[in-house]
């Protein structure tokens, strides 16, 4: 006899296994060499300069081509996992950026490889939002936060040791030994995915692939056995054809905007300070080595911040604890400003923005996965990160516009902190925006969205 089993609460009452571990092993090692990629172009970027004798301005479609083909890859590689499997396009990312990485060592001028490195940008852009939604439909709910934000700490590993491994072999190997290096670690975790990385048991369900596939991959995760079951989940049928008009869909719509504003605002201050705080220390009096370690805590404030963040979300309301934290951010950037007499306090007030705004911001990506259904979760994680570049370009622009207008160094802080303040107020709002209707009494149940 044929059982009718719900997969989020199969999902839920397993414990964290080995296939669980598994994906987020696989997913933390994409993101990690998506990290490596983005962090490494910075710091060979000099190297790059002396080889074709170029001027500092002539890098700047350098970097531009891959802000922009990081968008596009987001807004192209949503809809196309939600159709095609979590699976099947994030191993056609990881391919797809480590190919043309490989590719880009062999440039013979500036003009093909700001072509490559947009390129490259689709395939790294697609990867990261994608193991956000893999990882979020494999776990429990109970762990859910503190697991994604886990997973994606592999960003700020890979940053930092793109960061290091470049400037440690760059006069060795040169720029193009360092792309090959991005190139051939990415190709090689490819052909490991296709044999270890499973697909998603949600969306194997939501696109009715035979029930013995299904079966494999929950037994596989609950260590029982579901021969003769039938699996469903407790979501609303699409309401309209295709993952990206779901997302503006009745409540959808609403949370949303309110999402992508919050992502634009976050990683345009992420990426302005990334970008410009060495060079604003620089023109305070600190020398550029110790702007270097001072700017560093910025990250380890991110990374500490992100595992702390991710637990107070299970165990919280996680709009009113992102709420908080990017509050507590936008105080940090203020007192940034207020101590620029003294490098310790600054120093520690760039660790509380890294907690407050880098940590939130991968706090923000994990509950952005718990925000729709099965059958637009990969678009709307997708789009709201294709807007948060869109947020990027604008902070690495701004930052240069404020300094050539002569804003003091307090008042440039106070400005970068308004982004923040507006984000407070924001998931504050969506506290309210997100809060489940009042059951209709005398009234049968209806059925209702369920974004597990």
């Amino acid at each position: 006899m044929t059982q009718q089993r719900e997969l989020q609460a199969l999902i839920d009452a397993a414990p964290i296994g080995k296939v669980q571990w598994r994906v987020i092993i696989c997913c933390f090692l994409v993101v990690m060499l998506d990290g490596f990629d983005t962090a490494a172009i910075g710091f060979i970027a000099p190297d790059i300069r002396a080889h074709w004798q170029l001027t500092v301005g002539d890098l700047a479609p350098l970097f531009g081509a891959g802000l922009v083909g990081l968008t596009a890859g987001a807004l192209l590689c949503g809809p196309l996992s939600d159709r095609f499997g979590r699976k099947r396009v994030i191993e056609l990312c990881v391919a797809l950026f480590g190919t043309l990485s490989l590719l880009s060592a062999f440039s013979p001028d500036l003009q093909t490889l700001v072509i490559l490195r947009f390129l490259t940008g689709l395939g790294l852009g697609g990867a990261m939002p994608n193991t956000i939604t893999m990882t979020s439909e494999y776990l429990p709910t109970r762990r859910r936060g503190a697991l994604v934000t886990l997973m994606f700490c592999g960003f700020t590993l890979g940053s930092a040791m793109g960061g290091i491994v470049s400037a440690q072999l760059v006069s060795g190997i040169g720029w193009e030994g360092i792309l090959v290096l991005g190139g051939v670690l990415p190709l090689m975790l490819f052909f490991a995915l296709l044999v270890v990385l499973p697909e998603s048991p949600r969306w194997q369900v939501r696109h009715q692939l035979p029930q013995a596939t299904i079966a494999r991959t929950v037994s596989a995760m609950t260590g029982e056995r579901h021969d003769n079951t039938h699996f469903y989940l407790k979501e609303a049928a699409a309401i309209a054809k295709g993952s990206i008009r779901q997302l503006f869909v009745g409540r959808q719509l609403p949370v949303t905007l309110m999402l992508w504003v919050v992502f634009f605002m976050s990683l345009l201050i992420i990426y302005l300070l990334s970008s410009w705080m060495p060079t604003l220390l620089n023109h305070r009096g600190i020398d550029l080595q110790q702007a270097s370690w001072v700017t560093a805590a910025f990250q380890v404030g991110g990374t500490l911040g992100a595992l702390a963040l991710g637990l107070l979300m299970d165990r919280h309301n996680p709009f009113r604890v992102l709420a908080v934290s990017y509050a507590l951010g936008a105080v940090c950037i203020v007192m940034i400003g207020l101590s620029e007499n003294g490098l310790w306090m600054m120093a520690l007030a760039i660790f509380g923005t890294g907690v407050g705004i880098s940590g939130s911001q991968v706090g923000l990506n994990a509950l952005t996965a718990m925000l729709y259904p099965t059958q637009s979760r990969a678009t709307g994680v997708s789009w709201a990160n294709a807007i948060g570049r869109c947020g990027a370009i604008v902070g690495s622009l701004s930052g240069g516009v404020m300094m050539a207008m002569n804003f003091s160094f307090n008042m440039l802080f106070f400005i970068i902190a308004v982004p923040a303040a507006i984000n407070a107020v924001i998931l504050t709002l969506l506290t309210i925006v997100t809060r489940p209707p009042a059951p209709v009494p005398d009234a049968l149940p209806r059925a209702g969205v369920v974004n597990d």
